[in-house]
């Protein structure tokens, strides 16, 4: 019989609080999400092996990098809506199991197309898991203190995995073949699926109605073709095929939210963003991973290429700032028991946008240590931004709606990190090919030229190719651009954070923690969701 855990009793006075067993269960749901967001960027290091191994073609190698975070973005928002109707525990647990089948089917896939379709369930299985676990730290910490260090201990993992899938990545293809990055994961999913009856309450909304499968597919073809629009700009710039693959997201969205405003059993309550909270966090949290996709991606490509690290090399050496983002997110949690928290978010978005401005002094001969300095302020501040925005939102929904309210939240990172990539990633190209062409010797071929200011690959290539007195000058010359490629992409950050900075503070203005936390022991103590 599985374990499950008491109703707790309600009451006028002080909201219970966590205690070991919850906490123990955090570390639970901080496991998955972290192997969530390391899938995103773990198989990067792995692509050369799978290419000599599997063979794939051009297209067959862009669907295995793609298909994974294009199913994850699509489905976020139909899993959290599911799991607020058949149970948040079933669905992680269910979305473990998919998780773990998936990894090993990855890992000993022998063709091309059966690792896209491994891809393909491990985006299944992750849009499933990364709502449920947020959602279940709505239902398990009700106390307002302690829920905003929780979301604050769970943000600083998810961001986590991120930084440290290259690494593991990178140490696991020195000692094993390609399959190895997917095999980590099925220890911990294993554990979760053991764990999760024991450690984990289960929680869905006693009131749900059906479920509404159109609504569903309305939003996969709502999402899936503007994702791809996105990602196809910021790799190839402008197309037919971008724009149109976009313009037919837009039209589906706006058929999906119809059906949600009319329909019966809408997969997401458009009435949360009436709520001011609500709706200011989920604003701040998509302009914060807007900037911060877009910068990140820009200096990532500017250590390897202009400063010569080797991809791993890169990563291990980003771990120091990476670590400045714990940092932020513990000073928010103690600021804000003081502080409203629309002035503490405005005040972390400030703060990345100083980091962002100071990158702005980068130039080809910034040494590694100074770039790593100057990026952990941005860091720091985007800490703070995120895990407050994800208390705020999760907070202020209805705790029958919370897979719903963090599938959304999740979703709007997804859509502004992609667009961040697409907008900041031609702001950056696009200086880096003026500077190039105006600046290159003026002994360079006019085809070499055209050549080295697609990217600053190409440059490296066209240089091999000429005589040694211009091959030094033409790549000084793609270093420079680069860098100011760079020092617009982040001025065009640090704009973008502080215009979200002035937003947060005016939308957030008389918002207190005292009463979000009174309108959460409301909504908590008069529409509780039951345990299954």
């Amino acid at each position: 019989m599985t374990n499950r855990p008491p109703v707790q009793p309600q009451s006028a006075g002080p909201r219970p609080t966590a205690g070991v067993r919850q906490w123990i269960g955090l570390a639970v749901l901080v496991l998955p999400a972290l192997l969530v967001s390391m899938d995103m960027s773990v198989l990067l290091f792995a692509m050369p092996f799978v290419s000599a191994d599997l063979r794939p073609t051009g297209t067959e190698m862009l669907w295995i990098l793609d298909i994974y975070g294009f199913l994850l973005a699509g489905l976020l928002i139909t899993m959290g809506s599911l799991g607020d109707r058949v149970g948040r525990r079933k669905l992680l647990i269910f979305g473990a199991i998919v998780f773990g089948g998936a990894s090993v089917l990855a890992a000993y896939s022998p063709s091309p197309e059966l690792l896209i379709a491994a891809r393909a369930l491990l985006g299944i299985g992750g849009a499933t898991l990364a709502p449920s676990t947020l959602a279940l730290i709505r239902a398990m910490f009700t106390d307002a203190g302690q829920r905003r260090t929780a979301v604050g201990i769970w943000t600083a993992g998810f961001a986590g995995g991120g930084a440290l899938g290259p690494i593991i990545g990178g140490v696991l293809l020195e000692q094993f073949w390609w399959g190895s990055v997917f095999l980590l994961n099925v220890p911990v999913m294993v554990l979760l699926v053991v764990l999760a009856p024991m450690l984990l309450p289960e929680y869905r909304d006693p009131n749900a109605t059906g479920f509404d499968l159109i609504s569903a597919v309305l939003s996969l073809a709502a999402i899936l073709p503007a994702i791809y629009g996105i990602k196809e700009i910021a790799e190839y710039g402008l197309s037919w095929a971008a724009v149109a693959a976009l313009a037919l997201g837009v039209v589906v969205g706006a058929f999906f939210l119809r059906r949600q405003r009319r329909g019966r059993a809408p997969l997401i309550d458009l009435d949360l963003f009436r709520a001011r909270p609500f709706s200011a966090a989920l604003l701040a949290n998509t302009l914060t991973m807007f900037a911060m996709f877009g910068v990140m991606l820009y200096s990532a490509q500017f250590v390897q290429l202009v400063l010569g690290f080797r991809p791993l090399t890169a990563a291990l050496a980003s771990l120091p700032g990476f670590l400045a983002m714990p940092i932020g997110i513990t000073a928010a949690m103690l600021i804000v028991r003081r502080v409203r928290p629309g002035f503490v978010v405005a005040g972390g978005l400030a703060t990345a946008a100083v980091g962002m401005a100071l990158l702005t002094t980068v130039t080809a001969d910034t040494g590694l240590v100074q770039l790593i300095g100057l990026s952990a302020v941005m860091v720091g501040g985007i800490g703070a931004v995120t895990a407050l925005a994800n208390d705020m939102i999760i907070g202020t929904a209805p705790p029958e709606r919370a897979g719903s309210a963090s599938a959304l939240s999740e979703t709007g990172a997804e859509f502004g990190g992609a667009l961040g990539m697409a907008v900041l990633g031609s702001v950056g190209t696009a200086v880096y090919r003026t500077q190039v062409l105006d600046d290159a010797p003026g002994a360079v071929p006019d085809a070499a030229v055209q050549a080295a200011g697609d990217t600053r690959g190409a440059a490296q290539e066209v240089a091999g190719t000429l005589p040694g007195e211009l091959a030094g000058p033409l790549l000084d010359v793609a270093d420079q651009a680069f860098a100011a490629g760079l020092r617009m992409t982040v001025l065009t950050g640090a704009v973008i954070m502080t215009i979200a900075a002035v937003l947060a503070a005016v939308m957030l203005r008389r918002v207190r923690q005292a009463d979000l936390a009174a309108a959460a022991a409301d909504r908590d103590g008069s529409d509780q969701p039951q345990p299954a």
